[in-house]
C-alpha cells in the first residue's frame, strides 16, 4: 500500500530524495512496524486533522508551554511549535539506542573524572592536551574535586540524527544543562488528549514517570540521607528562555523552585530561606551556567549565583546537578574523540556511530576544511542553538570567505563536518493543509545516579518546519513532535 495514493491524510506525500523517512519506506509503503498505526492515522481527512491540530495548539497556549527568543523583534515569548503526527521508534531500534547511550555516558563520565583528576589520558596521549585543555569550558580550578556521590552527569541530552541509510549517529553531547524534556511530557499529554485511539493502538512506552525518576536520581546523590534530602531547582528567573521547563520540573517533582536570593551558604553548607526559618539544602538541580553559579569563584558580577556555593560543593556538603566543569565534554572539538574515549576508558567498541569531524586546531584537518568549505558544515565549538554555523552547500561566497578568515584567526574555535542528509518524518503543514516531508533529529535524556543510568523511552524529536531547512532548533523556526517508542512484543 502506497500511502501517497491513499485518499486520506497522507495523499500526495513525497519523500526527500536520499533521506531515510522514519515512517514511510522508499516505495511509499508504511514501514513494517508501523503499518496498522499509519492506516488508522491516515484515514483522517485533512479537514479533520486541521481541527485536531488547532485543538492541540490551543491547549499549548492555554497551558503556557512557551520558550523565549531574544533576537526576535516580534517579541520574546512564543508558543512551542508542535506537530501532532508522531515520530515512531521501533522497540528493536530503541533497544540498540539505549545500550549505546548508556555506554557513551559511562565513557564521558570516566573522561571527566580523569580530566579533573589524574589526567592519565593526557599523560599517555600528550597531543590531545591542546584540544582538551584549550577549551574555555575546561575549569582548571576544579581539578582534584570529586563530586558528592561520584556522579558528574546526572542528566544528559544526547542529540542524534539518522543518515540516509537509517543509521543513528550522535551529533552532539549536552552534559551541562540539557533542556527540552518538559516539551516531551507536554507533547505526550496532547497526544493522549486528541489522538487517544492511535496512541493505544501503537502500544507506546510511557514518559510521564520522568519527574519521579529525576527526583529519585537527584536524591540518590545527596551527601546525606537521600530519604531526608532537600532538593531544589535553581533558576535564573522568568526571563530565561527555558523558565517554563524550570517551573514544570520543580512542580512535577514536588520540590521548590528557587532563585539565588533564596539561598545562602554558611559553614560550607547551603540553606534556603523559608517562612519557617533556614532549611538545609542537599541537592541543587541548577539551570544556570557555570560562569554565573558563584560570584566568589567565577564571574564577580553575577547576580544569578550564590556566594560560597562552590566551596560548599567542593567540601562535599551539597550536590550540584550537573556538576560544574562538564562543559569540556560538550566542546565540539572534544566530541571528535569520544569514540577513542570509549575504547580507552571502557575497552569497548562504540555502539553508536557519530558524524565524521574535522578539528581545525589540527593542521591537516584545517587545510582540508579551508579547501572544501562549500561542501562542509562549519561550527563554532562552544555555540549552541544552531548559531555560529556555516552551511557550506547553501552558503554564499562572501559567507565562506568570512568563515575562512575566522578559522585562520582562531582555528581552535572551529570544527567542520560533512552535511549529513537528516532523516525525515511526515509533518503537518498548516499553510497548505497537507502532510509534507520535513527533517528531524532526536534528543534522548539519560539520568545517571550511583547505581547506573536510565534512558527515558522517548525524547525530544525536533523538526525543521521550513521547507528545505536542516535547522531544527526552535529558536530558528523549528518545532517538535511526540516520540513514540513502541513496547516490545512477546
Amino acid at each position: 500500500m502506497r500511502l501517497s495514493q491513499d485518499p486520506g491524510l497522507f495523499k500526495g506525500y513525497g519523500i526527500i530524495p536520499g533521506a531515510f523517512d522514519e515512517l514511510i519506506g522508499p516505495q511509499g509503503e508504511p514501514r513494517p512496524d508501523f503499518v496498522r498505526l499509519l492506516e488508522v492515522l491516515g484515514s483522517r481527512s485533512p479537514e479533520e486533522f486541521t481541527r485536531i491540530q488547532a485543538l492541540a495548539e490551543r491547549a499549548l497556549l492555554n497551558q503556557g508551554v512557551t520558550f523565549s527568543v531574544y533576537s526576535d523583534r516580534r517579541g520574546t515569548e512564543r508558543i512551542f511549535p508542535f506537530c501532532l503526527i508522531p515520530r515512531l521508534v521501533s522497540a528493536r531500534d530503541w533497544a540498540q539506542l539505549e545500550r549505546g547511550l548508556e555506554q557513551r555516558v559511562r565513557a564521558l563520565s570516566a573522561f571527566l573524572d580523569d580530566i579533573y583528576g589524574e589526567q592519565r589520558l593526557l599523560a599517555e596521549q600528550p597531543e590531545l592536551k591542546e584540544i582538551i585543555l584549550g577549551t574555555s569550558l575546561y575549569l582548571p580550578m576544579l581539578r582534584g574535586v570529586r563530586p558528592p556521590g561520584g556522579v558528574r552527569i546526572h542528566i544528559a541530552g544526547i542529540d542524534l540524527i539518522r543518515d540516509g541509510q537509517g543509521t543513528f549517529q550522535v551529533l552532539e553531547d549536552n552534559l551541562r544543562t540539557p533542556s527540552g524534556v518538559s516539551y516531551v511530557m507536554e507533547s505526550r499529554i496532547l497526544s493522549k488528549r486528541v489522538l487517544p485511539e492511535v496512541l493505544e493502538l501503537a502500544k507506546v512506552r510511557r514518559v510521564d514517570h520522568y519527574p519521579a525518576k529525576l527526583a529519585e536520581t537527584l536524591r540518590a546523590t545527596s551527601p546525606e540521607d537521600p530519604d531526608r534530602a532537600t532538593v531544589v531547582v535553581l533558576t535564573p528567573g522568568p526571563y530565561n528562555s527555558a523558565y517554563f521547563e524550570h517551573s514544570f520540573l520543580a512542580r512535577t517533582m514536588g520540590v521548590e523552585l528557587v532563585h539565588a536570593a533564596d539561598l545562602y551558604v554558611e559553614n560550607e553548607r547551603v540553606f534556603a530561606r523559608t517562612t519557617r526559618g533556614p532549611r538545609r539544602v542537599h541537592v541543587i538541580y541548577r539551570r544556570i551556567d557555570d560562569a554565573f553559579l558563584d560570584p566568589d569563584t567565577f564571574r564577580p558580577d553575577s547576580l544569578l549565583g550564590v556566594r560560597g556555593l562552590m566551596k560548599a560543593w567542593a567540601a562535599g556538603h551539597v550536590t550540584l546537578a550537573n556538576a560544574p566543569g562538564n562543559g569540556v565534554a560538550d566542546d565540539k572539538a572534544v566530541y571528535a574523540f569520544v569514540p577513542d574515549f570509549i575504547r580507552y576508558y571502557l575497552g569497548e567498541e562504540p555502539m553508536l556511530a557519530q558524524v565524521p569531524t574535522y578539528v581545525c586546531a589540527r593542521e591537516e584537518d584545517r587545510r582540508y576544511v579551508l579547501e572544501h568549505l562549500e561542501q562542509l558544515v562549519v561550527k563554532t565549538v562552544d555555540e549552541a542553538g544552531g548559531y555560529g554555523m556555516l552551511m557550506g552547500p547553501q552558503s554564499t561566497r562572501e559567507e565562506r570567505e568570512d568563515f575562512r578568515q575566522r578559522i585562520l584567526a582562531e582555528p581552535r574555535r572551529y570544527i567542520a563536518q560533512p552535511r549529513i542528509e537528516l532523516s525525515t518524518c511526515p509533518t503537518w503543514d498548516a499553510a497548505s493543509r497537507q502532510v509534507v516531508s520535513r527533517r528531524v533529529d532526536l534528543r534522548p535524556y539519560i539520568l545517571t545516579g550511583p547505581q547506573g543510568s536510565w534512558v527515558l523511552p522517548g525524547g525530544l524529536s525536533r523538526v525543521a518546519l521550513r521547507a528545505g531547512s536542516y535547522v531544527v532548533n526552535s529558536s530558528q523556526g523549528g518545532g517538535s513532535k511526540d516520540t513514540w517508542v513502541q513496547k516490545e512484543t512477546a
